[in-house]
């Protein structure tokens, strides 16, 4: 039988372990990557792809029996809870080992003036007293929550158009990371920006963004992560997830 790993992916990390597992898994072994969808020409990764949801926890609990799955990573972006939460359930009906590959989330430095939220609700809440040019670069989920907030001007960042409902007073800027700091600084001051709103992804292909904030002297509301299924072991890179299967399989 073929070993076969399933990796819930999406991201930049979600990417760099199917490489990693295409070049080191032996030969024959199947590595699977499953793209949620959402995003209209996402970056494929190696080795095989399929698109689209999987009916919840149950309906991915019988892909991983039917595909003859021998181990499931949760490389999903950090803020994906929902799918999270339903492959800690789907793996241990179908009695899979998990993983969870999440990049380390990001560290405040001097300088930096960061006004943490817990949702987008309460981002939205904190932005009147922050300023009135605000550049949103939370993707285009989740705008309804900053669509009454009619005295402020948005710049929104993502890589598909947005849909309503949304900020009456918008700029729409599509465009895929990773983004520099020269053109970040650029953004900011061309804009007027004077408050940044962020989820905290991590990861270094978003990061100048804070930098440039910084340099600018201007606050960055910073919305905190959803947490991970309890019990689900967690690797920060690649490397540490394919050392991980590595043990795992030969457990």
């Amino acid at each position: 039988m073929r070993l076969h790993v399933l990796v819930l992916g999406g991201t930049t990390e979600a990417r760099r372990l199917a490489g990693a597992l295409v070049d080191t898994l032996p030969a024959g072994a199947r590595v699977t990557s499953s793209l949620a969808g959402r995003v209209a020409r996402p970056a494929l990764p190696p080795g095989e792809v399929r698109i689209g949801g999987f009916g919840g926890a149950g309906g991915l609990a019988d892909w991983l029996r039917a595909h003859r799955v021998d181990a499931l990573i949760d490389a999903t972006h950090p803020f994906a809870g929902t799918i999270s939460f339903h492959a800690a359930e789907a793996a241990a009906t179908a009695h899979v080992p998990l993983l969870a590959l999440r990049r380390p989330g990001w560290v405040p430095v001097a300088g930096d003036r960061w006004h943490p939220a817990g949702s987008l609700t309460a981002a939205a809440e904190l932005l009147p007293a922050l300023g009135r040019r605000v550049f949103l670069t939370t993707g285009r989920m989740g705008l309804a929550a900053f669509a009454g907030l009619d005295e402020l001007w948005f710049l929104t960042r993502s890589v598909d158009a947005p849909e309503a409902p949304c900020p009456a007073r918008m700029e729409v800027l599509l465009d895929r990371g990773p983004f520099t700091l020269e053109g970040e600084r650029a953004l900011i001051a061309r804009h007027r920006i004077d408050v940044l709103v962020t989820k905290d992804s991590g990861g270094d292909a978003t990061a100048p963004k804070l930098t440039a904030a910084r340099e600018a002297g201007i606050p960055v509301v910073v919305v905190g992560r959803p947490p991970i299924p309890g019990g689900v072991p967690v690797a920060g890179t690649p490397e540490q997830a394919v050392a991980w299967l590595r043990e795992t399989l030969a457990g």
